[in-house]
């Protein structure tokens, strides 16, 4: 993405046109006057839905996994490719929002993302099989990639700019509570009509905002001129980040590098990266600005912000699994045991909004890490045998480490760029964050079948002492009453249980030490002026 674009892609500022060395310069567009009246107040409530809808179906589904896994047939690990494949998608449509932007209008193509997610909503809901499901999903990804940043976009354009954190105030209150509705919405429709319902639900939200938005935004039109687009460099993103994402997904189905596919796709994912990389390095129009990572704050900024996001989307994932699967509960109590996660967040992040420009980001980030490591080990301290309040407590605390957490690492990662260089660096930032949080998912899915399975094999050691021809526990379960059938059953269901908790708790402690380590990371960043509010509220955190 060259840095002649206008529209911010990550959701973060709005900078003026920047015209490239090969284009004339533009006619000079007068912005309109900010909204007033009940159009303001009209124009905010569809912004917000569209991004409270957008931010909510990354969420929804996390309960509903086990549900729609059974439901059409397939294991829970293979229905976290619900997840993923809209995740992978949805990244790699986050660069192209700018080019889009200026090739058709802001307006124009808000109201049509809108229109495009409200119609593969209802195929996904629609959808008969996995397959289909995942397809849709990545067609519903795709297509939401501009409806976060150009919220933003038109929203600051509505408020006088002395309102600016008037209004970004009010779109990241809209960013936080969809994480909290979407576990208790979700577990509630599962539980009480059915999983496609996750789905249907975005039909008349989506209606509404796109033509609200439209009725009050089609005489606000941004810009439009023609710039080139980088065919070859999205080719070539398109092609390695869905070879990796294929790779990780079904890697632990086919057993790695002893299946030829698995080997194929890593070897092509490997040779389009490295091709990528040489291309977008030399070309004068990059759908991804390389060169961003030569920066020392973008550098280390982004990588904490993508590696702490994966370890915390892969464990926001394997929760609602472990719970369901192992520990006997409902979508519904399920997202009532994790929908608290953002009511901390919600309080503190007007605070931390207003404070990041005075205090040092390095710390604030540093305490998120430090908060997130001990949720992950008070988790790891879970049995089968723990309780509903001792479940929740943890979620309750992860709440005030989001507030700490992606604001101050977005104030680092942008700090020292030119605000021309910025939307494209907040894009590249949101592309390899969601990157992450989708390979985080695979990889947790696939750690935790691995570490049950070596569990499972030492939890049934003790099994091997005999009482005459029977192992013990089956000696004794059939002198109770039940059959030889029926005792095998009962006891491998226990030991899965046991095997598969002690499994998430592994992951847990794992993760913990992880973001202890992180802490590094930080701390190779410079610690950054005072930045206007536009440049550090970052929406995309709660996506």
């Amino acid at each position: 993405m060259s840095s002649s674009e206008h529209q911010d892609v990550g959701g973060e500022s709005k900078a003026v046109p920047v015209p490239s060395a090969s284009q004339p310069t533009p006619p000079q567009h007068v912005a309109p006057a900010p909204l007033t009246g009940a159009q303001l107040i009209w124009g905010t409530v569809a912004l917000s839905l569209a991004t409270f809808m957008n931010v909510l179906d990354s969420s929804i589904a996390n309960v509903s996994i086990p549900a729609i896994a059974g439901d059409l047939g397939v294991s829970p690990n293979q229905g976290t490719w619900v997840i993923t494949s809209f995740g992978v998608a949805n990244a790699i449509s986050v660069p192209l929002t700018g080019w889009l932007t200026q090739r058709f209008g802001a307006v124009r193509l808000f109201t049509t993302s809108i229109a495009l997610f409200v119609i593969t909503s209802f195929l996904c809901g629609f959808a008969p099989s996995l397959e289909l499901l995942v397809f849709f999903r990545i067609l519903q990804g795709l297509v939401a990639g501009p409806m976060i940043p150009l919220s933003q976009t038109l929203l600051l354009a509505s408020y006088p700019s002395a309102k600016a954190g008037t209004a970004l105030a009010l779109w990241g209150v809209t960013t936080l509570v969809a994480p909290v509705a979407g576990p208790l919405l979700g577990g509630w429709i599962t539980d009480n009509i059915s999983w496609p319902w996750i789905f249907y639900i975005n039909l008349p939200v989506g209606i509404f905002s796109a033509l609200l938005t439209w009725n009050i935004y089609k005489t606000r039109e941004t810009t439009v001129r023609k710039l080139p687009i980088d065919t070859v460099g999205l080719s070539l993103l398109v092609i390695w980040v869905g070879a990796l994402q294929l790779m990780l997904d079904k890697g632990k189905e086919l057993d790695w590098f002893s299946s030829n596919v698995i080997v194929g796709l890593a070897c092509v994912a490997a040779v389009a990266f490295v091709i990528f990389l040489i291309w977008e390095l030399t070309e004068e129009h990059p759908v991804v600005d390389i060169r961003l990572f030569t920066g020392r704050n973008f550098a280390f900024g982004a990588l904490s912000l993508s590696v702490a996001y994966g370890l915390f989307f892969g464990n926001v994932v394997l929760m609602p699994l472990w719970l369901q699967q192992f520990m006997g509960y409902t979508a519904t109590s399920a997202g009532m045991a994790l929908a608290p996660v953002g009511l901390f967040a919600i309080l503190l992040t007007p605070l931390v909004g207003k404070k990041v420009g005075q205090w040092d980001p390095r710390m604030m980030a540093t305490g998120a890490f430090i908060v997130f490591a001990i949720v992950l080990w008070l988790r790891a301290q879970f049995t089968t045998d723990t309780d509903f309040n001792h479940i929740l407590f943890p979620t309750l605390l992860q709440g005030a480490a989001m507030a700490f957490f992606f604001i101050p690492l977005t104030t680092l990662t942008l700090a020292g760029l030119p605000p021309a260089r910025i939307p494209a660096a907040a894009g590249l930032s949101n592309f390899v964050r969601i990157m992450a949080g989708a390979m985080g998912t695979s990889v947790v899915t696939t750690v935790w079948e691995r570490r049950a399975a070596l569990h499972h094999a030492h939890l049934t050691e003790p099994l091997s002492q005999v009482d005459g021809n029977l192992p013990w526990t089956l000696s004794s379960m059939q002198n109770s009453g039940m059959n030889f059938g029926q005792s095998l059953t009962q006891i491998n269901r226990v030991i899965d249980q046991q095997a598969f908790t002690k499994a998430a708790t592994d992951i847990f402690l794992a993760s913990a030490v992880l973001f202890v380590l992180l802490i590094a990371l930080i701390w190779l960043t410079k610690r950054p002026k005072k930045m206007a509010p536009s440049l550090v509220k970052d929406g995309g955190g709660a996506h």
